[in-house]
């Protein structure tokens, strides 16, 4: 039996703006397994991240149910999710939101800091191949070099769950290349199930599995008997 990560149970995510209810999510059911790493597809609006969202932490269901392994998120307080977050998850967004000030090696110790076992820093940037980058500011960096430290933080504390949205949705297709490498490596060295938001749909070629997001629903789910490496893929 697959070791499953995540599941939920009939996902429903409605906002409310006032003059309309949006249905984000619409009954979601879904596994997520140890080790994977997974690309989510589907148009904007299709309930990519807000999913994404939900499993990490940072917003709430409106109905249905969610569990991490054997523990049950739904209904979670703020400080039991802040706790589930720090322990367990690590996040990757579009927009490297690294500290101007603060050198990449700094940037990364932000993280480790507040860890319960982290990887030294160091560790973190070599992992990502910025070994030789570690005392440069974000200035001094190409985007693609700190998305790698976003990266590089985001692993620092040994998550059992990286989730990325949109990693690549700021980059050149060359620089893409680099930071999908580095997710692939990642996932592979340490076992880390790696979930990746993308319009693009080329980029599911390097995923264990696919799934395709429509109207707030799972409309697809496909398995990739032959995968590519980033490099190999035709942007």
């Amino acid at each position: 039996m697959p070791d499953v990560v995540f599941r939920t149970k009939d996902l429903t995510k409605v906002y409310d703006t006032g003059q309309q209810k949006v249905h984000a999510l619409a009954g979601v059911d879904l596994e997520l397994y140890a080790g994977e790493l997974v690309v989510l597809l589907g148009p904007s609006g299709s309930g990519k991240s807000t999913l994404l969202n939900i499993l990490g932490g940072l917003d709430h269901a409106t109905d249905g149910r969610v569990w991490f392994r054997d523990q049950e998120l739904t209904g979670m307080g703020d400080r039991g999710l802040t706790r589930f977050r720090r322990d367990h998850v690590g996040f990757v967004f579009q927009f490297y939101n690294l500290v101007p000030s603060l050198t990449a090696w700094e940037n990364v110790q932000l993280v480790t800091d507040v860890a319960r076992d982290p990887m030294p820093p160091e560790e973190a940037l070599k992992e990502v191949g910025l070994g030789s980058r570690m005392d440069h500011f974000p200035a001094e960096m190409s985007g693609g070099e700190q998305q790698r430290v976003a990266i590089a933080r985001a692993i620092a504390k040994r998550p059992e769950i990286l989730l990325c949205d949109e990693p690549t949705g700021a980059l050149d297709s060359k620089t893409g290349v680099q930071v999908l490498e580095a997710l692939r490596r990642i996932n592979e060295s340490t076992g880390t199930t790696t979930v990746v938001i993308t319009h693009n749909a080329a980029i599911r070629q390097m995923a264990h599995r696919v799934i395709w997001f429509q109207d707030g629903k799972i409309r697809l789910v496909e398995e990739n008997a032959t995968r590519l490496a980033p490099a190999e893929i035709e942007w």
